[in-house]
């Protein structure tokens, strides 16, 4: 579905008005739906279209996922926290897992970015460099 260049503007616009010092408030989120919803402008199916994209966009580039093969210690989990926060600010979404598959190491995915620095990806490039 193409959306009109004025629904883009209007749904940024909006988007903007939902963050709160960088980070997007829920509650604005909510608020500003239900307005749109009751007032119902024209293209409005096309506005809250592209706000839930733009919503959703946001929220998966503040959601981090951290792997590694064994638990982590509490310190450590500290440590990881405090570094990407220092990298991407406030707002992290933190999980951490265990994947007995990695072997050794760590692998950090943050939005799009990953940083891999696991035994398992090591093994894998030196396969791949025979």
């Amino acid at each position: 579905m193409k959306i009109s260049k004025l629904a883009q503007r209007e749904a940024w616009q909006l988007f903007r008005t939902c963050r709160v010092n960088g980070l997007l408030d829920g509650q604005r989120v909510r608020q500003t739906i239900t307005l749109l919803v009751e007032k119902k402008p024209r293209g409005y199916v096309e506005i809250l279209s592209r706000l839930h994209r733009l919503v959703k966009l946001d929220l998966d580039q503040r959601a981090a996922s951290v792997e590694s093969a064994v638990p982590l210690s509490a310190d450590l989990q500290k440590q990881v926290a405090a570094r990407l926060k220092d990298i991407y600010g406030d707002g992290l979404n933190l999980a951490f897992a265990q994947n007995a598959s990695l072997i050794g190491g760590l692998r950090i995915q943050v939005g799009s970015d990953l940083y891999d620095g696991s035994v398992k990806m090591r093994l894998e490039k030196l396969q791949q460099s025979f």
